[in-house]
């Protein structure tokens, strides 16, 4: 897992191929003014845009999850949003089948930490980085940029 701020994203750049093109996109559009839904930037590239009310930990852990097939790059545009983490390799407790149609696995098991990213911070979530997002109070914005692995 990598936090940082889009003007550090450069570093990040050479981990992926299309790490530059999502950097690229966080950093080159009026990301305040997209409406929330999903679509493909680049082949390999799928923007989320999400605006909601953030959860408590208790509902957010539910879907303590990570990915097989993907990278997650998640940008807060309207925060405060705190993030459950826990490396996939302490996970040991399942919560249902892997779906490969929506790249997705969950787990029962507790976080290890509990991180906060501002307005303007991204976090990498990798496949070994299993994750619940959305904990907050009031509405929180963000983009999630799925790059395929």
């Amino acid at each position: 897992m990598i936090i940082d701020i889009l003007s550090n994203a450069s570093k990040y750049s050479g981990l992926h191929p299309n790490f530059q093109k999502a950097f690229d996109y966080l950093s080159q559009n009026d990301l305040n003014n997209l409406e929330a839904g999903s679509f493909e930037i680049a082949e390999g590239l799928k923007v989320i845009v999400i605006s909601g009310e953030g959860a408590t930990r208790e509902e957010s852990i539910k879907g303590f999850e990570c990915h097989d097939q993907n990278i997650d790059i998640q940008y807060s545009i309207k925060g405060p949003e705190t993030f459950a983490w826990k490396p996939r390799e302490k996970c040991v407790n399942p919560n249902g089948e892997y779906s490969d149609e929506r790249d997705v696995r969950f787990f029962h098991d507790k976080p290890d930490t509990f991180f906060e990213l501002q307005e303007g911070q991204f976090c990498i979530l990798f496949p070994t980085d299993v994750h619940a997002a959305m904990i907050g109070e009031g509405t929180i914005k963000k983009i999630v940029i799925k790059v395929k692995l």
